[in-house]
């Protein structure tokens, strides 16, 4: 009975490292299609939404300040980041007494993915039934990237709604289908199927000049590749595709000089992003993308705008430049 007892501990023994190794080695449950398993810094509500017809649900932080100035800001993510990535800037409002809500739009991050196309005007009345869910009769908008198009769409849309308008980096700025060819969506989720998290990574270092140490870029690999082994990863790929279609069949750069309310664009010098620029012949390619200068020849169209554009920053340049970016946004909303 002893040597019996003794085979079977040396026996574990002898297992449990390779244990211990076969532990680490396995692989990570993947995130589902709404990011479950990814980590928000704030809790995230759900506010039920009706898009053309289809019951969908769309996910929202909503924080508080501890002294609060009574004015609210919505902050307004881009297509390649949860609404995550917003946490500094959160951090920054909150301390200075905004409450901020930080939405995931429709077809992003923690919120639903239709099985329908995505268009502006929809995410726009998703965005204000947010507001008239929490009671905000009016807040200060501050966008980054495609959010910049959406927050365009709004104070178009909605001018009594928005105090002030922030653009950050935003794309939209030109309109895409005058240097690139239509791309039938089924030929672009092949494309973007065959991505690898290496090759992504790649992608956004080059499309959008980031300043960031490798693993600051990490968590957006991750958010998008530990997906893949979703069982309802398909259905994330079309409507993360569909995105890119609304970028390119809706733009919004022909409304921008007709907004009204005070509008600050904050611009990452070396930000050169434009979405579909590879697919565009190469002689257009170079005229794209000069996201500074538009940002300052729109500005210099409008009622009541001006451009910043901060040195040696990309396009996550409230990221690259926290403290120059805290200095404008809080100087500007201050107004």
């Amino acid at each position: 009975m002893n040597r019996l007892l003794s085979a079977a501990l040396a026996a574990a023994l002898l297992a449990s490292p390779l244990t211990a190794r076969a532990a680490e080695t396995a692989p990570r449950e993947p995130y589902g299609i709404a990011l479950e398993g990814f980590a928000y810094p704030y809790p995230v509500h759900l506010l039920p939404v009706v898009n053309d017809g289809e019951q969908l649900g769309m996910a929202y932080m909503d924080v508080a300040p501890a002294q609060p100035n009574g004015r609210t800001v919505v902050l307004l993510h881009g297509r390649n980041f949860p609404s995550s990535y917003w946490a500094p800037v959160i951090k920054m409002l909150s301390e200075a007494g905004f409450r901020v809500v930080v939405p995931d739009q429709i077809g992003f991050g923690k919120s639903s993915k239709p099985k329908g196309e995505l268009h502006f005007d929809n995410l726009a009345r998703n965005t204000i039934a947010l507001l008239d869910h929490l009671k905000i009769d009016k807040a200060e908008v501050v966008a980054h990237s495609l959010g910049g198009m959406l927050g365009v769409r709004i104070s178009r849309a909605y001018p009594d709604r928005v105090a002030h308008l922030v653009l950050t980096a935003p794309i939209g700025l030109e309109d895409y289908r005058l240097y690139v060819p239509p791309t039938p969506t089924e030929k672009i989720i092949e494309s973007e199927d065959k991505l690898t998290a290496d090759g992504y990574r790649k992608q956004l270092q080059t499309n959008y000049a980031i300043k960031l140490p490798p693993e600051a870029i990490t968590p957006f690999i991750d958010a998008r590749f530990n997906i893949k082994n979703s069982p309802d990863y398909p259905r994330w790929l079309r409507a993360f595709v569909s995105s890119g279609q609304m970028i390119y069949r809706e733009p919004v750069a022909h409304e921008i000089a007709l907004i009204t309310e005070p509008t600050l664009f904050i611009m990452g010098a070396d930000d050169h992003n434009a979405p579909g620029r590879p697919l565009a012949p190469e002689a257009l390619r170079a005229k794209m993308g000069q996201n500074a200068e538009l940002a300052k020849q729109l500005a210099a169209k409008m009622p009541n705008a001006r451009a910043e554009v901060i040195p040696d920053t990309g396009h996550l340049v409230f990221l690259e430049a926290p403290e120059k970016y805290k200095e404008l946004v809080l100087g500007f909303l201050g107004r």
